[in-house]
């Protein structure tokens, strides 16, 4: 029993950590694209 509740366990955590690369992936990006506009409008 042990055994099953650790490998479900486990594999949430897998999920959640994958999950939540992916999102700071995504954040990163939209603060690259804000500060690239910055940038434009500072140049103008």
């Amino acid at each position: 029993m042990k055994t099953w509740l650790m490998c479900i366990l486990l594999g949430i955590f897998s999920v959640c950590s994958l999950t939540g690369c992916e999102t700071m992936e995504g954040f990163g990006r939209d603060v690259e694209k804000t500060g690239d506009k910055i940038e434009d409008a500072a140049d103008r």
